[in-house]
This record gives C-alpha cells, structure tokens and sequence, in this order.
C-alpha cells in the first residue's frame, strides 16, 4: 500500500514539472510594445475614417438646411394661396450669431420676426454658407448668374402672389441668362453650402439648394454643381 502511494506521488510530481516546464505561467497584462501597437493601429484607422466621417456629417447638414429652405419656400406659397395676400420668404446670415435665419411674411405687412434655419430638425446652421444668384425679388442677377457668398436678406427674397405664383407686375421675375451648353435659365436659387474652412466665405463642393424654375412657382431641388 505504501509503495502505491508513493508511486502515484511520483506520478503526480512529475506531471506537475513537466506541466510547468511546457507551459510555464506568466503574468496577466500587456507589454509596453504590445499597447504601442494597439495606440498605432487605433491611430491609423482614425486617420482613414475620420475624413469620411466628417464628409457624411457635412452632408447630413446640408440636406436638413435645404429641407427647411423648401419648407419655408412652400409655406410662403400655401399662406399665399390661403389667404388671397402677396407672401414673401427672406433669407439671411445672422452676423452675430452665424446663423443662417428665414423669415415668412405678407408682403405688405413686411418682415416681423426670424427664426433660425432648419433649427426644428437639428441642422446647425452657423456652420453653413447662404448663397443665392439673386440682386434682388424675383431677379436673377442680370450681371452674373453664379451663385455668390455670402447672401444678404435684400438678395434672397422670393414673392408669390395671391395664386402662389409669382407675380409679374410691376417687374416681372427674371430667371436669368442660361449658361452654356443649357439652354434653360438657372432660376431663382436659395443655396446652402459647407464652407471650405472654418469661417470662410469660399464655399466646397458640397452644396445643396432650391430652384424656382417657373411663373407658377415650380421648384426643385438640387446639388453640388447644379447649384453654382
């Protein structure tokens, strides 16, 4: 009995060593050089992303901006309808705040109060450009038909009449000269733009806007080079 005792403690011992000896225990944790590859990796992936990321959220911004461009452009055109009176919608940058703000108004009352673009969908407008090719309502800039940066309220003002079209008396609405090779004028555009740097009047190619292309007040939207 002793013996067998003393040959299963043999056994054991052994298996215990050789256990040790091919697989020897180490301490939890990670090597210096094992977190610096890790930070690097993390670092490479970010620099690949990043710029994408940015690109997806300017966009994002851009088409809630416009959304509420062509809101503010239909809800002018229905209290027009509505209420048998001559409405107006106004664009503008606020200069002290950057934000770009719009305003809805009988034309004969004039403007009472601005709100800020697109604040009710979550689009942050001071970070974007307002830009139009208008010189003044209704009229498309008989000197250049491009779009220029930034907007002022006086140059982005659109008038429907009491049929929610625009009214052609006492000047007629001008939809500008097309420019080659379209044969069809530009029409009346509200642009929004991303800037192609912090705080800068240059807008990138990211642009979205709304276009009025006819007397009846039709309009559609549109992006990046259609909105030059």
């Amino acid at each position: 009995m002793g013996n067998i005792t003393l040959k299963l403690l043999h056994t054991t011992m052994c298996n215990k060593d050789t256990k040790e000896r091919f697989h020897p225990q180490q301490d939890a944790g990670f090597t210096l050089i094992e977190i610096l590859v890790v930070i690097l990796m993390i670092g490479i992936l970010s620099a690949i992303a990043a710029p994408s990321w940015f690109s997806f959220v300017n966009r994002q911004q851009v088409n809630k901006a416009n959304d509420a461009v062509f809101a503010a452009l239909q809800e002018a055109q229905s209290q027009a309808k509505k209420t048998k009176l001559s409405y107006s919608v106004s664009f503008r940058t606020n200069s002290t705040t950057k934000n770009v703000e719009v305003t809805i108004y009988s034309t004969t009352a004039g403007i009472s109060t601005w709100k800020t673009l697109g604040s009710d969908v979550g689009a942050n407008s001071n970070q974007l450009l307002l830009g139009t090719n208008l010189s003044s309502a209704n009229t498309v800039n008989p000197t250049s038909s491009t779009v220029s940066y930034p907007a002022s309220s006086t140059s982005t003002q659109i008038t429907f009449d009491y049929m929610g079209a625009l009214p052609t008396l006492p000047t007629p609405p001008s939809f500008g000269t097309p420019i080659a090779p379209s044969t069809d004028p530009p029409g009346l555009k509200i642009v929004v733009a991303v800037p192609i740097s912090a705080n800068s009047t240059s807008p990138s190619s990211v642009k979205r806007c709304v276009i009025v292309e006819t007397l009846l007040g039709t309009m559609v939207t549109a992006k990046d080079s259609q909105c030059s």
